[in-house]
């Protein structure tokens, strides 16, 4: 079904131009991951744009009202809870901007969809600290602007998104004339390129061309369940996994002063692992419960739900369930002044993080950044007034900030750790004997200054970054934004990146083993290191991360 003549969509219409778009980003994947500024595997932002707002996608279908400001907000909504690194989080605030501008609107004309698009802009911009331009957001205003100045009364959908795309393009290209490190490194903005995948779905489906209906259809469809672990003789024991989305309506609540703190305290009487907060009107929950029929008849009295999953815990799903899902539930530890968490990957890391004093580290980093969401289980889990944050990615700490906008049930403090050398100077210094949150912030700020991070990996291209001629398959050593070394060799690259980054200078030196380091270069570089840096203390961790061969934290 084509739309290019149409003047105005509804929101079964704007369902089908979403799901194309986002099914068009899927198929490109790869190719926005590997625009990554640095040549290293497992580029990320691609994969980040995907699960973001492929994450809105159910909450899209499930709407089932055709209008376009009930479809735009479900997906934003869903976008939010499922946004991952800065792309997926200003990709979700792009979203949330155009719902907000359509929300009393059921049927949407070509101007005041140009102009939601433009709200989508402002949120997206007003979301960012320090916005750059050159950017995935230079790319939605360029492109915005463009295509609502050439619309007039006689604009269909199918020539202003005409428009849109070839401004959007355009727009992609003269990104690397906007900022200096894409130049340089001879690739377009991955954030802008992931867009127009996107957009250029979208068009396609205004077009006519097929829809791909079975995406995120996997997400509902039935699980196969062995049903002998739950028989006519057995003792319910576990309970009951129960999950719902509750729209909260004014004709039974008021909405304004409506108390998340109220029904958290019924949860906590019926049940545990409790995850409960609040998007707009509509609230997320989360309980194991031995009476679920309580938690929805409680609800029930404040709005009506829009989608609910019970599951019986006992039984064994199949290899797709996660064996968590049939363990005891967790009881909830006790509530404490003080909590931390971090984020780490590679389970050496991971486990040495816990050591040093962190309450709960996620599980994520480069190529897998943790959603929004997962920032809220873990302010959960950790259960403490205030919870500091070491999110050690720039890629994550936008949504570490996006996550303490949202969580009120404790005082969150975002800690803008860059690197996993940020997180282990902060945390061997960690003290909470001040007792004084701002402080204890202040020093987790204060203890990382002076630590540099360097990170050796193996280079997926041929590059030239910071004048360093970099070959593909060669392994190069940087910190930050900055290249130093591409070397054939894993350990003379380490050689010289400490060399470049003083090492001599410095007091203490921790080696970080990937997962992929042998036994024999291990057993190289702990020879080597100490004869030629006789002044530093040597430490090494066995990290098995994924991603970085290499981490190297200077202090």
């Amino acid at each position: 079904m084509s739309y290019t003549n149409e003047r105005c969509l509804d929101g079964n219409q704007f369902e089908r131009i979403v799901i194309n778009g986002v099914s068009n980003l899927k198929s490109h994947i790869e190719i926005v991951n590997d625009l990554n500024v640095f040549p290293i595997p497992d580029g990320d932002t691609g994969e980040n744009m995907y699960l973001t707002i492929n994450g809105g996608v159910s909450s899209l279908k499930n709407e089932n009202q055709n209008s376009i400001g009930k479809k735009a907000k479900a997906l934003a909504d869903g976008m939010l809870l499922n946004a991952r690194g800065n792309s997926g989080v200003i990709l979700s605030q792009l979203f949330f901007g155009m719902a907000n501008y359509l929300k009393d609107i059921d049927i949407v004309d070509v101007k005041s969809f140009g102009e939601a698009l433009k709200s989508g802009v402002r949120q997206a911009y007003s979301s960012v600290v320090k916005p750059v331009e050159g950017t995935m957001l230079t790319v939605a205003r360029e492109a915005s602007d463009f295509a609502c100045e050439n619309s007039s009364s006689s604009s269909t959908f199918g020539t202003f998104f005409t428009d849109y795309l070839q401004e959007m393009q355009n727009s992609l290209e003269r990104t690397p004339e906007l900022l200096e490190v894409l130049k340089e490194a001879g690739v377009i903005d991955s954030g802008g390129a992931g867009l127009v995948y996107i957009v250029e779905g979208m068009k396609k489906a205004i077009e006519g061309e097929e829809v791909d209906l079975s995406l995120g259809e996997h997400n509902s469809s039935a699980k196969s369940v062995d049903f002998s672990k739950f028989n006519e003789d057995s003792v319910m024991v576990y309970g009951y996994c129960t999950e719902f989305l509750l729209q909260l309506q004014r004709c039974k609540c008021d909405i304004d002063s409506f108390s998340l703190e109220g029904l958290i305290n019924f949860l906590e009487g019926i049940g545990d692992s409790i995850v409960a907060f609040r998007t707009g009107t509509i609230i997320k929950v989360h309980v194991h419960t031995l009476t679920p029929y309580k938690a929805l008849e409680y609800c029930q009295q404040f709005g009506e739900f829009l989608t609910i999953k019970i599951e019986n815990m006992t039984l064994q799903h199949n290899e797709t369930v996660k064996k968590e899902e049939v363990k005891i539930p967790k009881v909830q530890r006790a509530r404490r002044k003080f909590g931390l968490v971090t984020v780490a990957t590679g389970e050496g890391l991971i486990n040495t993080f816990k050591e040093m004093g962190a309450d709960v580290v996620i599980d994520g980093g480069q190529g897998k950044n943790p959603s929004i969401e997962k920032f809220i289980e873990a302010f959960d889990e950790v259960n403490a007034d205030d919870i500091f944050v070491l999110p050690n990615n720039s890629n994550i700490i936008l949504a570490a900030k996006q996550a303490k906008e949202i969580y009120k049930k404790s005082n969150i403090w975002v800690i803008e750790t860059k690197n996993f050398g940020d997180a282990y100077a902060s945390l061997s210094l960690l003290d909470y004997s001040s007792e004084n949150p701002e402080i204890i912030a202040k020093n987790l700020t204060g203890d990382m200054e002076g630590t540099v991070t360097g990170m050796i990996t193996k280079s997926i291209r041929d590059a030239n970054i910071n004048s360093v001629e970099i070959k593909e398959g060669e392994y190069i050593g940087f910190t930050g934004k900055t290249m130093y070394v591409s070397n054939p060799s894993k350990t003379d690259a380490l050689d010289e990146l400490l060399e470049k980054l003083d090492a001599k200078e410095k007091s203490f030196l921790i080696c970080v083993y990937g997962k992929d380091v042998t036994e024999e270069e291990k057993q190289i570089i702990s020879n080597k290191i100490p004869n030629i840096y006789k002044n530093l203390e040597f430490y090494e961790i066995d990290g098995k991360q994924e991603v970085y061969d290499l981490i190297v934290i200077l202090e």
